[in-house]
C-alpha cells in the first residue's frame, strides 16, 4: 500500500529495498520504522513521512508511545454527513456486523474466536460471515439501522478526542472536512507548517482538485424522522469535538469548526 503512492515501479523499488533492509541488526519495531523513514526520504530527497489511517485513533496511545516525536492530525467530518457514509462502507458495515455477533454470542470481543456452539446459535446470516470466503451480499445488502453509525461515529471522534486530549498540544492539531472545503489553501497550508515543510504550489493544486463539496450536507436528504435519530447518535461525538477546544454548534449541529492554531 505504500510504495506504489512513491513510485510506478513500486516492485523495482521493494527490490531495491530488500537489499539495505534484510541486512539491518535485530532491532524494535519502531526503529525499524524509523530506519525505513530515513531511506525512503534519502531515496526521494523527502524531509517528512505521513501516514493517513481512519479508524485508527484508538491507537493513538500505542502510536505515542513507539514515535514520541511523531505529530498527529485528527482529521473529522461533520457527523450525522460522515455516518451517512459510513454506513455504505464496506469495512464499517462489517464492523457493526461483527459486534451484533459479539452480543449475540457474549464473545468477549469482536475478534473473540468462537466454539461450535456459539456459531450455530447465529441466524445464517451472521454465521455465513464467519467462513472464508463468504458472500459479500451478506456485507453489502443487509439492512443495517443508520443510527448505529452514528453512535459509531460518536464512539471514533470521542475516543480520537480523549487521547489527543492527552498529547502535548504542540503535538496534534484538527483538521475539519468543511474547513478544507472552505478554505482549501489556507488549511492545507496550515496542515504543511504543522509538519514543518513548505506548501508547494502543485501540491496544494492538487489538493484543492480533489476535493469535491457536493458531498457537503448530505446527511440533510434524509427523511425527518431518520435524520433526528442519526443526529441524537451523533450527538455525544459531536460533544466531545466541543469539549476537544471548537466553538459552540451551530443551530442545526453540523458543521465542527476549529479555529487555525
Amino acid at each position: 500500500m505504500v510504495l506504489p503512492h512513491l513510485t510506478d515501479d513500486p516492485d523495482g523499488l521493494f527490490e531495491e529495498l530488500k537489499g539495505t533492509v534484510v541486512a539491518w541488526p535485530r532491532r524494535t519495531a519502531p526503529e525499524h520504522h524509523e530506519a525505513l523513514f530515513d531511506v525512503l526520504c534519502a531515496r526521494f530527497g523527502r524531509r517528512a513521512v505521513a501516514e493517513r489511517s481512519g479508524y485508527s485513533g484508538h491507537r493513538v496511545p500505542q502510536l505515542h508511545a513507539a514515535f514520541p516525536g511523531a505529530k498527529f492530525v485528527h482529521m473529522f467530518r461533520d457527523g450525522p454527513d460522515c455516518a451517512l457514509s459510513m454506513s455504505r462502507h464496506p469495512g464499517f458495515r462489517l464492523i457493526l456486523l461483527r459486534r451484533e455477533i459479539q452480543a449475540r454470542t457474549g464473545a468477549a470481543h469482536a475478534d473473540a474466536p468462537l466454539t461450535e456452539e456459539q456459531v450455530r446459535s447465529l441466524p445464517p446470516e451472521l454465521a455465513g460471515l464467519l467462513t472464508v470466503p463468504f458472500d459479500p451480499a451478506l456485507v453489502l445488502d443487509r439492512p443495517l439501522p443508520l443510527a448505529e453509525f452514528g453512535a459509531l461515529w460518536s464512539q471514533v471522534v470521542t475516543e480520537a478526542a480523549d487521547h489527543l486530549g492527552r498529547l502535548p498540544q504542540e503535538q496534534w492539531i484538527p483538521l475539519a472536512y468543511e474547513d478544507l472545503l472552505d478554505a482549501p489553501r489556507r488549511e492545507l497550508t496550515r496542515l504543511a507548517a504543522f509538519f514543518g515543510v513548505e506548501p508547494l504550489p502543485q501540491w496544494l493544486d492538487a489538493g484543492c482538485a480533489m476535493l469535491d463539496g457536493g458531498r457537503r450536507g448530505a446527511s440533510l436528504r434524509l427523511p425527518p424522522g431518520e435524520l433526528a435519530a442519526l443526529r441524537e447518535r451523533c450527538a455525544p461525538g459531536m460533544r466531545a469535538l466541543k469539549a476537544a477546544g471548537g466553538p459552540p454548534l451551530t443551530a442545526d449541529q453540523r458543521l465542527f469548526r476549529r479555529a487555525p492554531q
